[in-house]
């Protein structure tokens, strides 16, 4: 593939930069991929669009931007195992080492090596007509799954799917989830899968709200305030959910999360970001509840979460409330960090339909 090709940079102070660079040439064990499809993660807004915060794994490069990729294979490089050129492939966003220990779990997010590099922050992402990827990072996209709902699952679903299994939501379980973002909306189509008995949301921006009504994805919607947890106990009969999930990386909503459930319930952490201030012995110690941090997933998860989509007939591109070509990234950052929106992908040829 000769040629030179766009791509997006973000260099801070709520801007967008638009370069033009050659278009890569795998080497071994690489493989080059046309972009379909690539959606914007709250991350890259809070410490990359706004500002350049952070060391190690948000230590941005100054690469072109976006770590939820999914597009099809145009050209391999030598050595090439499994995927080759047509495969269609979602982009697992972190490259790691490959022989630490948590690579070799498949928990790339948190390998330990300095060579691991995640596309969008530390090498180049998915904001370009092309990435370039390692192939040990792909995972195959099934035909009925779209491109749009592949990106999706490269970071927000992977991510909600490993607090999800953390959890161990079922039929059993009543779920809070607290911000009501593509995260948030994430975790309720997915607990909803799971058979989540009732799901409760809870949001502060009313387009959220209206959108997270409008979806039908919860049994009730509340506006953020300061009475939410005695109101998620009222509906529950006085006890609290037994699963409890923020997305809000909110320090309120956090709290909420932690006491809104009931004894003995689990609560995971997904918003990144922010604080929060709650007692530990009345809020945890004593009804004996416990605390999950889940970042991202490990890539074999994500390869069963891919299987799970097909078989569940769930579609993550139902999230996606605004679509954008790549020349005007900027107005889709711009929008996505107003947060009047669900969402927002920059999308390619038939994936802008």
């Amino acid at each position: 593939m000769e040629g030179n090709m766009k791509g997006v940079y973000l260099p801070g102070n709520s801007t967008v930069k638009f370069g033009e660079i050659p278009i890569p040439k795998p080497g071994h064990g690489q493989v080059l991929v046309k972009m379909k499809s690539s959606t914007i993660c709250g991350s890259d807004i809070r410490a990359i669009y706004r500002e350049h915060v952070g060391k190690g794994p948000e230590g941005y490069q100054g690469v072109i931007a976006g770590h939820e990729p999914c597009g099809q294979v145009v050209e391999e490089g030598p050595g090439i195992r499994r995927f080759h050129r047509g495969s269609r492939v979602v982009v697992y966003h972190i490259s790691g080492c490959g022989v630490c220990h948590d690579c070799r779990m498949g928990y790339m997010i948190s390998c330990s090596s300095p060579l691991r590099a995640a596309y969008g922050w530390q090498r180049d992402g998915g904001m370009a007509e092309y990435i370039l990827c390692d192939e040990k990072d792909l995972v195959e996209l099934p035909d009925s799954l779209s491109y749009t709902d592949g990106a999706q699952v490269a970071c927000g679903f992977g991510t909600v799917y490993e607090a999800i299994m953390k959890l161990g939501v079922s039929g059993n379980d009543s779920v809070l989830v607290v911000g009501l973002g593509p995260v948030g909306l994430a975790t309720a189509m997915l607990c909803r899968a799971m058979g989540a008995q009732r799901i409760f949301g809870i949001e502060a921006n009313s387009y959220r709200i209206e959108l997270a009504k409008k979806l039908d994805l919860f049994d009730a919607v509340l506006p953020a305030s300061d009475s939410n947890t005695e109101e998620i106990r009222t509906l529950t009969g006085g006890n609290g959910v037994e699963r409890s999930f923020d997305a809000s990386a909110s320090d309120g909503g956090r709290a909420t999360a932690i006491r809104a459930a009931r004894q003995w319930g689990k609560i995971a952490f997904v918003g990144e970001g922010g604080t929060v201030h709650f007692n530990p012995s009345p809020d945890i110690i004593h009804p004996q509840k416990t605390i999950y941090g889940s970042w991202v997933t490990s890539i074999w998860l994500m390869e069963n979460l891919v299987e799970e989509l097909v078989r569940w007939k769930l579609h993550p591109e139902i999230l996606v409330t605004h679509r954008f070509p790549l020349e005007k990234a900027d107005e889709a950052y711009k929008l996505m960090a107003q947060g009047n929106c669900g969402k927002v992908a920059v999308c390619f040829d038939e994936e802008l339909k």
